[in-house]
């Protein structure tokens, strides 16, 4: 199956180096994203450059399903954010620019590709546009709250660029599966990172 480069990039500003590519690759079962990004920062800016969510919080969901987000993430989401589904059967929060990002980066990706346009269909008709209020409070609708099985107890996790937002025993079930295997990693997972 063939790999679509869909961007290459490069910037030096006064916070270091990034650079990096996003690809995807048409697979039977679907598309296959991959990222490589490389970051180098001077000591002058070490950890003020790049922006990452990071963290396990558990708030609760309230009768009009709306969500408090943790207060270490509402300054770089107070601009807007995007909410929609995500894999493993959680929610996806981007802030408004990356979901830009991403939102162009799809766009490069080839109209006659039957699986990158079944994962934009899906991704773009959940989406939820949305700015959080004073108290850093979001409504997530009803559509989104059923696809990710969000009753009350909820446990919002950053993952690097994004947030997610997971049903408190589908995170907790997810965690157990998945833990062991993390902890008894013999390979690189991340060539030449990890």
């Amino acid at each position: 199956m063939p790999y679509f480069l869909l961007k290459s990039y490069g910037a030096v500003g006064s916070g270091g180096d990034i650079c990096g590519d996003r690809w995807l690759k048409m697979e039977k079962k679907g598309v296959k994203w991959g990222m490589r990004v490389f970051y180098t920062f001077n000591k002058d800016t070490l950890g003020k450059g790049v922006r990452m969510f990071l963290g396990t919080h558990e708030p609760r969901l309230d009768e009009k399903g709306r969500l408090i987000l943790p207060a270490k993430f509402r300054e770089e989401l107070s601009p807007g954010l995007v909410i929609t589904k995500g894999q493993e059967r959680c929610l996806y929060v981007f802030p408004a620019a990356e979901f830009a990002h991403i939102t162009e980066t799809l766009r490069q990706a080839p109209v006659t590709a039957k699986a990158a346009r079944d994962y934009s269909r899906v991704m773009f008709a959940g989406a939820h546009d949305e700015i959080p209020d004073r108290q850093g409070r979001i409504t997530i609708p009803q559509s989104l709250r059923t696809y990710a099985a969000l009753e009350k107890e909820c446990v919002v996790i950053g993952a690097n660029t994004r947030v997610e937002i997971w049903d408190s025993t589908s995170w907790n079930q997810y965690l157990a599966d998945r833990e062991k295997g993390f902890a008894d990693v013999s390979e690189e997972v991340f060539p030449g990172l990890f």
